[in-house]
């Protein structure tokens, strides 16, 4: 089954708002595989005052989170009986950079569930532009206690 978000349908998986909200829209879901998503990087991004002045680009971590948040909205359409849930980022593996991420690109991120377990899920993850890696990364995460 194959579907795809809206920014108001992603609020509803994940708990991140404005300035933290990092996934625009998804264009291709099939549940407990894999999720294709979108962040459109535009100047008005707040990070981009302070790194870097001049020549602005989008910190790496922010990529990696922007991946980690659409693995959180794949794991949360894949198990919707723990919506509402918090989902943990427990760590990150086999990080790599490849490019500068920019004003005007577009991130387009690729996220596959390699394990899914009861609480845990190990995911891998590409950031893409125009076709080429900016990043990569094997991610994990939990399912937290309800509050």
């Amino acid at each position: 089954m194959e579907n795809n978000y809206h920014i108001e349908e992603i609020m509803n998986f994940l708990p991140h708002r404005y300035p933290f909200l990092l996934v625009d829209r998804v264009v291709e879901i099939v549940p407990k595989e894999k999720i294709v998503a979108l962040k459109n990087v535009t100047i008005t991004e707040p990070f981009f005052q302070g790194h870097f002045p001049g020549r602005p680009i989008m910190p790496g971590v922010l990529i990696i989170e922007a991946m980690a948040q659409a693995g959180g909205v794949l794991v949360m359409d894949s198990r919707p009986e723990m919506l509402g849930t918090p989902i943990y980022f427990m760590g990150m593996d086999k990080v790599r950079f490849r490019k500068p991420v920019v004003p005007g690109d577009q991130l387009v991120l690729e996220i596959q569930i390699l394990k899914f377990r009861k609480k845990v899920v190990r995911m891998s993850g590409v950031a893409m532009v125009n076709e080429e890696r900016a990043a990569e990364a094997e991610m994990l995460a939990a399912f937290g206690e309800e509050t």
